[in-house]
């Protein structure tokens, strides 16, 4: 083989190798980069607990996350990922 090739082969294992790398880190990353928006949950009293039988995951607003049980987002908070199906907020608004 001459220098060529095994120049090319290091350099596609070294990508190869921070690809792997870059895995776990990444996975991990996808929680942190949860967003929440704190002026909109303060301006209408948003809370993690429902009120009654009035809850996120029945609201009008509420945009569901992957599963019922996951967070997911509200119309209402701009760039806000990390609302509760069993939250609340003062805009609540039954589903039709």
């Amino acid at each position: 083989m001459n220098s060529a090739q095994n120049d090319k082969r290091r350099q596609l294992l070294k990508a190869g190798c921070a690809a792997l790398v870059m895995i776990p880190i990444v996975a991990v990353s996808g929680k942190a980069m949860a967003a929440k928006n704190a002026a909109m949950r303060t301006a209408l009293k948003y809370q993690d607990q429902p009120l009654g039988d009035k809850q996120c995951s029945n609201c009008l607003q509420f945009v569901p996350g992957k599963t019922p049980t996951a967070p997911g987002g509200c119309k209402l908070y701009p760039g806000d990922t990390e609302i509760s199906p069993r939250g609340y907020c003062t805009a609540w608004v039954k589903k039709p």
